[in-house]
């Protein structure tokens, strides 16, 4: 791993500026009450409000007044939270249930829960070529097809590894990080049948993945401190360049076209592109220490990520050998970036 990174980082040292000013900064951060730790968080555009998930339930925020305004109860585990706006529906993926609650958009109630075809769903995605919502489910190497009006399960995909985030281009095709088998897959979520398999290398581990539909480019980041960039028409990777440690998301901004990871570290690295092959790092902004998944309102250009304080962790025993350190009560925040 190490001498992966340090080729990678070595033949992209030239790409990285010295001197660029940063293109964002925090700007605030939003309380966020209640015990739990998080994982994705996404906004809802047309509602102007951001989901954040909280282990066992979600809290829903509004961007106009930056301040909590909900939450969705018992979604034992969840990862994600994806929306299905013509039918006024979301969605959450409860990894500790292998179940969705779907729920009202404008009330917050809770309408149904489906049953998975796979233990542990994480990432949650609306495709609307298909109209259907899909699991990714990281127990059962697979992806669950559900159908968003009827809430029933129509389908099931062997994806031969654990699957992380995936994305949608719209037209067809769906791209889903294999953090395994260090992979990309395409399929198609009509048919669901996969389409392509390639290797990220020297990407190791993907977690987070975004896409710029226009050009056709999908970003995924690496735990080895990379962000391989591909082109899926061709299955190849175009480039890796540097970005920090401890990432788990990645965003991809059309109107300012920044390709950007949240790194758990306390950092979200900014990649712009110049063109279809040719990206650059253009700056590591500070964050906050446990802010490893982002968010993106496409309608005010605002980064957001979730972190916390921590205490000291506790020692280490055969079953937890690198024990996580403790959230201090109170302290969890959104952290909002903004030009």
């Amino acid at each position: 791993m190490i001498g992966l990174l340090a080729l990678a980082l070595a033949v992209q040292t030239t790409q990285t500026p010295v001197s660029t000013p940063a293109p964002y900064h925090v700007i605030r951060r939003i309380p966020l009450a209640g015990e739990g730790g998080w994982d994705y968080l996404t906004v809802d555009t047309v509602a102007h409000r951001l989901y954040v998930s909280r282990s066992t339930h979600v809290a829903v925020v509004d961007l106009d007044h930056d301040s909590v305004i909900g939450d969705i109860a018992n979604t034992n585990g969840v990862h994600g939270i994806t929306f299905v706006r013509e039918l006024n529906r979301g969605f959450t993926s409860n990894g500790r249930d292998t179940t969705v609650t779907i729920f009202d958009l404008k009330t917050l109630a809770p309408l149904s829960v489906v049953k998975v075809t796979g233990r542990n769903p994480d990432a949650i995605t609306y495709d609307p070529f298909s109209r259907r919502v899909f699991t990714f489910n990281g127990g059962g190497a697979n992806a669950t097809a559900i159908d968003p009006q009827s809430g029933t399960v129509v389908g099931t995909l062997d994806l031969g590894g654990k699957p992380e985030n995936a994305v949608s281009d719209g037209r067809g095709r769906m791209y889903v990080n294999i953090e395994d088998k260090s992979e990309l897959v395409a399929f198609d979520p009509k048919t669901l049948a996969v389409q392509g398999r390639w290797s990220l290398a020297p990407c190791e581990e993907p977690s987070g993945l975004a896409i710029d539909r226009r050009t056709r480019r999908l970003f995924s980041v690496c735990s080895n401190g990379v962000m391989a960039i591909v082109d899926p028409d061709r299955g190849k990777v175009v480039t890796t360049l540097p970005i920090g440690n401890g990432v788990d998301g990645a965003a991809f901004d059309p109107g300012s076209g920044f390709a950007v990871s949240s790194n758990g570290e306390g950092t979200m690295t900014f990649v712009h592109e110049e063109s279809p092959d040719s990206f650059r790092v253009v700056a590591t902004v500070p964050t906050q220490r446990g802010g490893r998944t982002i968010a993106l309102d496409e309608r005010t250009h605002r980064f957001y990520t979730v972190a916390a304080q921590f205490g000291e962790p506790p020692a280490p025993t055969p079953d937890r050998p690198r024990p996580r350190p403790p959230i201090i009560p109170g302290s969890v925040v959104v952290v909002v970036l903004g030009r």
